[in-house]
């Protein structure tokens, strides 16, 4: 690893210092870049908002599963009826009465494969008496029945309509589909959050390094007006030639640009924070303290392989892919539906007769009694309008989603392209913003001994000290600018994960590991749960 810049040694002699200073109040943290991305896994709102939808989805696919569900009916019935008597041709029939136990029970449902069963039995059972009056007497007719069938399977099988997809199978693929297009948004918010977090990090440490280069422009012009001073008093210096207010006015400028540096340093490390917790109030008072620094290692840029990363590891792309995917299904189901009905039934069982339930159910024992049935049934729409214009609007949804997916394609190309640039450009500007910081302290350096032997001015001396200033603020600037650019690149091309070193648990879509984090004011463990 590379580190650049003459700021260094203060730099990290700064950050120290910062640190023991901060360590004395007991709410330093030290953290390094792999503890913030734990600690994100772990707690991030956004993250922990898109878990969810993975568990809504699952149990989608779970419901869509329902429509194999079978079903068990059960019903049983007492009938009563009795009839009045009647006179005909002067004579006086009698009325009759009876009673009627009607007992049945099924078991129906559809298989993966569309073939609908039911399987199903009655069973009856009556008893009464009919009067009649022949010649002025009367007669009563008791009588008592008993019938059913058991074991009357019927099965009918779809040959065209709903052969080879019906509503349950549609719902079942689009639910699988669903899940996947959740879970690739799972991944994607990873990455959103965890590029989020390097952004943050970077950002504090270069905000923590140009608070120290707005520190060091307080002290050299303080020190150049301390001595200034000590020329005035010992008459090197006219006590009214402007030069001491010039002194005074870089002081106060330099002040006010550190105030300035103070409150961004604490803006981004509450930007850092909000994205590592669920608990802001338990972090408000917790310094961290980044435990890295900001360096630049020279990378090769290979166009091609990033394109191939992006389209193969972006999850937006491959979530619009999975949007081709399940329009398919649906096309597929409503060209399904513009066939006719033509199903294949059949059914199977045995009768029972006797005097009661007893003897009924001795013929369902012996089986002696079968019938059975074959057949097939035709249903055909004679317009079926509906159908068919649902599936031409689904052929053309599904040619603007292709048209949709090229489109994304083709922008992140472009974003990989330009990512790649704005990296290649950001390491080109911190070689150069380190020389120009080299320049900067030599030329201070030798205007400073010039100004000592009275051969320049203050003014002069001043405006290289900004000139330094300027250039330390900028190659720091550089440097985050390239490890952002890094970031953002690996983003583009979805590839956040395999950089940073997150894996996700390839047996279980409900767990990830993050890199290890021995340091936490949460203790949070090296595993975290995806979804």
């Amino acid at each position: 690893m590379k580190h650049f810049g003459v700021i260094s040694f203060f730099f990290l002699t700064g950050l120290v210092a910062g640190a023991q200073t901060n360590a004395v109040t007991g709410l330093v943290h030290a953290m390094s870049l792999s503890d913030c991305i734990q600690e994100a896994m772990q707690h991030n709102l956004d993250l922990q908002i898109q878990r969810y939808n993975p568990q809504f989805d699952l149990y989608n696919v779970y419901g869509a599963y329902g429509g194999y569900d079978p079903t068990f009916n059960m019903s049983g019935q007492h009938n009563y009826n009795e009839s009045g008597g009647s006179f005909e041709n002067g004579q006086h029939i009698a009325g009759s009465e009876y009673n009627a136990d009607n007992f049945s029970s099924s078991f129906n449902g559809t298989l993966p494969w569309g073939t609908i069963y039911d399987l199903g039995g009655n069973v009856s059972s009556t008893k009464g008496a009919s009067s009649a009056t022949l010649g002025g007497t009367n007669y009563s007719s008791p009588f008592q029945q008993s019938s059913g069938q058991v074991g009357a399977l019927t099965l009918t099988q779809p040959l065209l309509k709903n052969f080879w997809i019906d509503e349950t199978r549609l719902n079942v693929r689009v639910a699988k589909n669903r899940l996947q297009y959740s879970e690739q948004g799972v991944r994607g918010q990873i990455i959103t959050s965890v590029t989020a977090v390097e952004n943050a990090y970077y950002e504090l440490i270069y905000a923590e390094g140009y608070v120290m280069v707005q520190q060091e422009a307080l002290d050299l012009a303080q020190t150049q007006l301390d001595q200034d001073r000590q020329r005035v008093e010992i008459k090197v210096l006219a006590e009214r030639g402007g030069t001491i207010e010039q002194d005074e006015a870089q002081v106060a400028t330099s002040k006010a640009n550190l105030i300035a540096a103070e409150n961004t340093q604490s803006m981004d490390e509450n930007t850092l924070k909000s994205l590592l917790t669920d608990d802001y109030a338990r972090w408000h008072d917790i310094l961290i303290q980044p435990t890295e620094t900001l360096t630049a290692t020279e990378q090769l840029f290979d166009l091609q392989d990033s394109w191939n990363k992006g389209m193969t590891e972006r999850p937006d792309l491959l979530q619009a892919r999975l949007n081709v995917e399940q329009q398919g299904i649906q096309l597929k189901y409503f060209y399904n539906q513009l066939y006719p009905s033509l199903d294949l039934i059949g059914s199977y069982g045995y009768n029972g007769s006797g005097d009661n339930f007893g003897g009924t159910f001795n013929e369902f024992d012996q089986a002696n009694a079968p019938f059975w049935s074959y057949g097939a049934q035709l249903s055909m729409p004679l317009s079926n309008v509906g159908a068919r214009n649902t599936y031409k609007a689904g052929k053309v949804t599904l040619k603007q989603l292709l048209v949709q997916l090229k489109q994304l394609e083709q922008n992140i190309m472009v974003e990989i392209d330009n990512a790649v640039k704005q990296a290649q450009s950001s390491y080109e500007s911190v070689q150069a913003t380190q020389q120009a910081s080299i320049y900067a302290e030599t030329a201070l350096d030798a205007e400073q001994k010039k100004y000592d032997v009275g051969k320049s001015t203050t003014f002069t001396v001043l405006q290289l000290q900004n000139n330094l200033t300027a250039a330390r603020a900028q190659e720091i600037r550089s440097l985050a600018d390239y490890n952002e650019a890094l970031a953002n690149l690996a983003a583009q091309e979805g590839s956040t994960l395999e950089r940073d070193g997150i894996h996700l648990d390839p047996s279980s879509p409900s767990a990830s590991s993050a890199p290890h984090s021995s340091s936490s004011p949460q203790n949070s463990s090296a595993t975290g749960n995806l979804w």
